[in-house]
């Protein structure tokens, strides 16, 4: 039998009107604030825009001091019903350990990003224990004329318009490859490969059992792809999962990706679905990482397990 699974908090669901945060807690990145406000008012939402979105220190945007306070401060505010950051990059792994978890645990709130900001939905998940959500950035997707389905999918999770039992859509446009078949239920986790591993032999980790890891990534070719996964499955923490759901993994060919992850995951027998559209992609899907969710590779469905957000 396999061990039951604790469940990630839900997070109050945004309402309608609810006043959304931007924070940029890794690069740095210019940012049409009339273009933001306005699309946010279009449907329904201010903005408030924290100070570290106007800073660039190097490759940072702003210093790790700005950067955390702007984190801290958006989850403190008790205005502010959702958090989306500004873009990826880097910068998030400098903050880690300077997080104060309980701040964040008293405040749950949809937060939302990925890529870079991958370290902050594993830190989150292990030390605040609520549902994070990989999802659009603010500059590169939601301003950036993206697919209509990556808005739909975005507000229609952070609002609660899918509960326990709803299949996650994914659009027919873009077809799944069942890499091999099952049906497995765990816990969704996981986001950026590269991050993934970075995190690795810190208090950081990903705590894989019983999950179902979602993986994508960009700029890196096959044979580092390769090599991120031996370096999970040396660690042993591919051995802990229960299923896998491949992202968008940008610039390397689809049946030569397809062929490794069967090759990599094969000896595990768990259920892998590859091709779903959520990473540096359009469009870009959003997906709630901590939550109890079924994967069933063979019928290409992927089932939410339990609510995410709660009504206020």
């Amino acid at each position: 039998m396999e061990p039951t699974l604790s469940l990630h908090h839900p997070v109050p669901a945004l309402p309608s009107q609810g006043l959304i945060a931007v924070i940029a807690p890794a690069g740095p990145a210019p940012l049409d604030t009339e273009k933001a406000i306005q699309w946010m008012r279009a449907r329904g939402h201010d903005l408030r825009i924290f100070p570290g979105v106007y800073e660039k220190n190097g490759y940072l945007a702003g210093s790790d001091e700005t950067r955390l306070n702007d984190l801290h401060a958006a989850f403190a505010d008790p205005e502010v019903k959702a958090i989306i950051c500004l873009r990826g990059g880097y910068g998030t792994p400098r903050l880690l350990d300077r997080i104060d978890f309980e701040l964040l645990r008293r405040n749950p709130k949809p937060f939302v990003g990925y890529s870079d900001i991958t370290a902050l939905h594993l830190a989150i998940s292990r030390y605040a224990g609520f549902v994070t959500f990989h999802g659009p950035l603010l500059n590169a997707d939601l301003l950036g004329d993206k697919d209509p389905s990556t808005v739909t999918s975005f507000f229609s999770l952070l609002r609660g318009q899918l509960r326990a039992g709803s299949v996650l859509s994914h659009p027919a446009a873009y077809p799944l490859t069942t890499v091999a078949p099952g049906i497995a239920c765990g816990r969704l986790l996981g986001g950026n490969l590269s991050m993934i591993a970075a995190t690795m032999a810190t208090p950081y980790e990903i705590e894989a059992e019983g999950v179902i890891l979602l993986v994508e990534d960009i700029n890196e070719p096959l044979y580092r792809i390769d090599r991120l996964l031996t370096q999970l499955r040396l660690a042993g923490t591919l051995a802990k999962l229960r299923g896998v759901l491949v992202g968008d993994i940008a610039g390397v060919d689809v049946e030569a990706l397809n062929k490794l992850f069967k090759q990599t995951f094969e000896p595990f027998g768990i259920p892998v679905l590859s091709g779903w559209r959520s990473g540096h992609c359009d469009p870009n899907l959003t997906l709630p990482m901590g939550a109890l969710v079924t994967l069933d590779a063979g019928e290409k469905r992927l089932v939410l397990e339990q609510d995410v957000v709660v009504s206020r």
